[in-house]
Order: C-alpha cells, then sequence, then structure tokens
C-alpha cells in the first residue's frame, strides 16, 4: 500500500489547520455541512496553499504570500459597522438597496431586507441556512473547482453571508448592494448564494469596506441564474489591503439567460478574482469583464473558466490591466467546449498597459474545443503607452501627465462602456482617476 503524500507545512498552513481545531466546533452547519468543512480541511493538511507548482496559480504563488494567518474576526459592533460605512460610500448617489455582512456575518438590521421582501426578494442568512438537512447543497463545488485551494478554504472556515433569492418574474426596482464591512482586523470568509428565479432580473453590486490588516479576506458568490433570467453583477475591490484578498464567483446559467459581470480591482497587495461560469441551459449568453490596476509591488490575478457544456451559447470576455513601479498582473482565461455543445461561439481578448519598467504581465488564454462547428478566438496584448498619442495630446499643449491619465482612462474605459451598466460608470472612472492621482 502507497503511503499517502506528507507535505512540510508554512506558518500559515500550521495556523490554518490549528485555526480549524479551535472553530471547527462554534462554526455553523449541519452533519454534513460539517463533514464538508472536515474533508475541506483535510485537502488543506494533504495539499498546502495553493503554490507555483499548481498551474492555476503558477502565477500568483498564496503559498509564499501568506506568512501566517490571522485568526478569525470576531463579532462587528454595530456601531462600528456604521462608522466605516459612513466613511466609505462607493455608490453614495445611486438609489438602491443594500444588504450588509460584517466580519463575515450577516447584519440585518443595517440592511434593507424589509425593502426587498415587498419586492418578492427572499433573503436569508447563510450561517442559518448551513443548518438545515438540505445545507449541503449550498456549498456545492463545481468540477472546474474540485481542486482549488483558495474554495477548499471557504468550505472549512465560512462564518456566513447571506442566500438572496429572486421570485420568478420579478424585476428589481433598484440595484441591490452587497457590502462586506470589516472592523477589526482579522480573516474573514464569507459565502453568498444569489438564486435568480425563472424570467427575473436582478443587478448586484458587490463592494468591501474597512481593512482586515493582514488577515485574508476569501469570498465565495454562488449565482444560480434560472431561464430567461438577467443577472448583471460590478464588483469592486479597492484600497490597500496587506492581506490577500480572495474572490470566487461559480456561475450555473440557465437556457435563454443573460450572466454579466465586471470585476474591477485596485490596490490590494494580493488580489486574485476567479470564476467558474457553467451554461446549464441552451441559447444563453455569459459577458465576463475585467478591470485590474496594481502598483508597487502588488499583484491583480484574474482567472476563469468558461464551460460550454450545452449547445448554442455565446461567452465573452474582456480583461484590461494597468501595472506600475514593480506591480504584476495575471489573466488566465479558458474556455472548455464539450463535443456536443456545437454553435458554441467563445471570444476572449485581454489587454495590458505597462507604466511601470519593472511591471510585468503574465497573459495566458487558453480554447479547448471538442466540438467541431464553433467560433472561439482568443488574444493578448501588452505595452507601453503609445508615445505618437501622447505627443499628439502634448502637441495641443496638454501637460504631459494629464496627457497620460487621459490615454490610461481611454484605454480602462472601454471595458467598463462595453460593461453598459451606466449606473456604475462614474463611479467606477472617478476610482480609476483616484488610482491615477495615487489616492
Amino acid at each position: 500500500m502507497t503511503a499517502p503524500t506528507q507535505i512540510s507545512h508554512t506558518q500559515a498552513e500550521s495556523d490554518l489547520l490549528a485555526r480549524f481545531d479551535e472553530a471547527k466546533g462554534a462554526l455553523a452547519g449541519s452533519t454534513a455541512v460539517k463533514d464538508l468543512r472536515v474533508a475541506a480541511a483535510e485537502q488543506i493538511k494533504t495539499r498546502g496553499l495553493p503554490h507555483r507548482r499548481v498551474e492555476e496559480y503558477k502565477y500568483s504563488d498564496l503559498r509564499a504570500f501568506m506568512k501566517s494567518a490571522a485568526p478569525l474576526a470576531p463579532k462587528a459592533d454595530a456601531a462600528a459597522v456604521r462608522a466605516v460605512l459612513a466613511a466609505d460610500e462607493a455608490f453614495a448617489g445611486l438609489t438602491r438597496y443594500r444588504l450588509v455582512i460584517a466580519n463575515g456575518s450577516f447584519l440585518a438590521e443595517a440592511s434593507d431586507v424589509a425593502a426587498l421582501e415587498a419586492e418578492g426578494v427572499v433573503i436569508r442568512d447563510f450561517a442559518a441556512a448551513l443548518d438545515a438537512d438540505t445545507a449541503a447543497e449550498l456549498l456545492a463545488t463545481p468540477k472546474s473547482a474540485s481542486q482549488d485551494g483558495v474554495l477548499a478554504l471557504n468550505t472549512a472556515f465560512v462564518q456566513g453571508g447571506i442566500v438572496l433569492s429572486v421570485k420568478d418574474g420579478v424585476e428589481v426596482s433598484r440595484p441591490v448592494e452587497l457590502v462586506h464591512v470589516s472592523t477589526e482586523a482579522g480573516a474573514i470568509v464569507t459565502r453568498n448564494r444569489v438564486e435568480v428565479g425563472t424570467g427575473a432580473n436582478l443587478k448586484l453590486i458587490e463592494t468591501f469596506a474597512g481593512s482586515t490588516g493582514a488577515g485574508e479576506s476569501n469570498v465565495v458568490f454562488d449565482y444560480q441564474i434560472g431561464d430567461k433570467a438577467t443577472l448583471a453583477v460590478t464588483r469592486l475591490v479597492v484600497g490597500a489591503s496587506e492581506g490577500a484578498r480572495l474572490l470566487t464567483t461559480l456561475a450555473k446559467v440557465g437556457g435563454e439567460a443573460l450572466f454579466k459581470i465586471l470585476g474591477f480591482m485596485a490596490g490590494p497587495a494580493f488580489a486574485r478574482n476567479q470564476q467558474f461560469v457553467a451554461f446549464a441551459g441552451e441559447n444563453s449568453d455569459a459577458k465576463l469583464y475585467g478591470v485590474s490596476m496594481a502598483r508597487g509591488n502588488g499583484l491583480a490575478d484574474q482567472t476563469l473558466i468558461v464551460d460550454h457544456a450545452v449547445p448554442h451559447c455565446n461567452s465573452r470576455e474582456f480583461f484590461k490591466t494597468v501595472l506600475d513601479d514593480e506591480a504584476r498582473g495575471v489573466y488566465q482565461g479558458r474556455i472548455n467546449v464539450a463535443q456536443h455543445a456545437q454553435k458554441t461561439d467563445g471570444e476572449m481578448m485581454t489587454q495590458a498597459l505597462l507604466l511601470g519598467e519593472g511591471a510585468e504581465m503574465a497573459n495566458k488564454p487558453e480554447l479547448e474545443i471538442f466540438a467541431d462547428d464553433v467560433l472561439c478566438a482568443h488574444g493578448a496584448t501588452s505595452g507601453q503607452i503609445d508615445e505618437d498619442l501622447l505627443f499628439y495630446l502634448r502637441a495641443r499643449g496638454i501637460p504631459e501627465a494629464e496627457a497620460r491619465t487621459l490615454l490610461v482612462m481611454a484605454f480602462l474605459s472601454e471595458a467598463i462602456e462595453e460593461f453598459e451598466e451606466d449606473y456604475v460608470t462614474e463611479a467606477l472612472e472617478t476610482r480609476v482617476r483616484d488610482w491615477l492621482a495615487g489616492a
């Protein structure tokens, strides 16, 4: 009999395993959920944190980045939550509903639960939902993400979140902002499930306020999109953060449905936005956009896998990255087309603008096609600011710094505008200007 492979644990891995032993009795969940937690912790024990020898993390070595693992953040104080929200309003001028998750737990008293329920939206506390006999499905993992270490971390330690269900045929009148607040240093691990019923329509904004210090933030968004439904998601991850910001999307798209998402990242020392999208019904569309900005020694990683498992579906991926100083950017995109998924139309493009001499961009677009009646393509470019365009602007009296800002704005705005959700455009472009100004 072959003995199981043993690894030498880093300080962070040892901290995580000790954290699990201490917290597992208090973490929510039915017997089946607790079994899934134990299995996920065992995966961490036997495989460790994702590292450069894992293909999907070749350019984003989480094991090397995490020197230690902070304990889970404590329960948030309501007054402290209100203070953080007042100080960090990314969409202050937008009429919207708001749902608040503070230090990993749903805070109903700070959320617009009653107003959403009046529109036909059901809101549940994820932690409470995990106690149900059928709760194991809330932690289900798609095949394409079954070995993902970040997702295993989330399964083992998830504290709470929400389950948001839009009833069939309901069109929510306002965007819904799901804001994750951290009021104290520590790790925050949450999971949110969004169920959009048949023929329903939801616009979702995901924001993050406060700081976890050196603790990691690990958040999973699980989207279940019904037939003929529409879900548009804006994800805003900005601000300096010493700890890793780990965001995971799991999306299942029904028939004749539309799923759109824009992931906007600027500021964290280590940011990874990974997405696993699967078509479950024919004649559907998935449009994935990304805007990433990093400076100093920061890392911005946009990784995605789109599974075309049924015929007659379209996917578009369009990602823009701007890097300064010694920052590193990563784009890993893969489109899988199953043998019977005929009439698939898939296209991905990633473009990077390198402002610093030491900046690096790793582009890795991939196509894995087993059908013969498809249209699939990918492209990748990296380069510096076009000196001819810069000269053109300066020749018209525009100072060099302002001219560079205009060119970078034009470069990134292309992805924001193609997303075609006007209610977020101004706020996102303001964040770009802030970043360029060094704010």
